[in-house]
């Protein structure tokens, strides 16, 4: 099996298996997310190290072993991206399986189980075009001060949305076309992300334009862009003109 195929299938699978987990009804509210981020967890990093045992592991729910950091190969895996949007049986929840070599946002696979959709960085479907007002995918609860800023400032819609994934993965499903996020994050919210959507056409960086470099010893990644190519110097020039903090 193809590391792509092994991504999606992780991905999938652990998105099936969400579903079960909350449709069982056995557990609900923060029990159910954390039960979900649980079983999850444990299929993935079972499946991984039994398939690609030679490679690194990190995952949001494991333990850190830092001996990843002297492998070239490390498979980056979110379990439950928007637990709140999985124990509320919304859609906009996601699955990330990531690779990152030597830093790079390699290859992944995104699972948008709500929707039934997986979306694999070795698979891009094309990327529908603009409407003439753009849309910015925000948090829906707590909405970057500099995202609603750069918004205003380009003319574009806000659109709240819960996780990171399902946020990256609306711009090439065609229900938003720019990503600007800098509340905070880490390597898991957005590798997989970041490579589905590169193999997509669309830019990814820092939102002072710099690389998203992985498999760091400090796992904190604060900030992200995502958006059609077209797109990046205008927003990374509104970004580049925010009043100093």
């Amino acid at each position: 099996m193809t590391d792509a195929d092994l991504a999606a299938a992780l991905a999938h699978t652990a998105g099936q298996l969400l579903i079960t987990v909350r449709d069982s009804a056995l557990v609900t509210g923060k029990d159910l997310g954390k039960a979900g981020d649980a079983t999850a967890n444990q299929f993935l990093v079972h499946a991984l190290r039994q398939q690609r045992g030679e490679d690194g592991l990190l995952s949001e729910e494991e333990k850190d072993n830092f001996a990843r950091l002297d492998q070239s190969r490390v498979w980056i895996v979110d379990p439950v991206d928007g637990t709140r949007e999985y124990g509320e049986a919304r859609a906009d929840w996601a699955v990330h399986v990531g690779l990152a070599v030597d830093g790079v946002a390699t290859l992944g696979a995104v699972a948008l189980p709500g929707a039934d959709a997986v979306y694999r960085s070795d698979a891009p479907v094309p990327v529908p075009p603009a409407p003439a007002t753009l849309r910015m995918v925000v948090s829906r609860t707590r909405p970057a001060a500099e995202a609603v800023h750069v918004a205003g400032k380009i003319g574009a819609e806000l659109v709240p949305m819960g996780s990171a994934g399902a946020k990256a993965m609306a711009i090439i499903r065609g229900e938003a076309d720019i990503y600007l996020h800098s509340g905070g994050q880490y390597e898991w919210d957005s590798c997989a992300p970041v490579a589905v959507a590169l193999a997509h056409g669309l830019h990814c960086s820092r939102i002072d334009g710099s690389p998203l470099v992985y498999n760091q010893a400090e796992t904190y990644m604060p900030d992200l862009l995502i958006c059609r190519t077209e797109h990046a110097a205008m927003v990374l020039a509104g970004i580049a003109a925010l009043p100093a903090a």
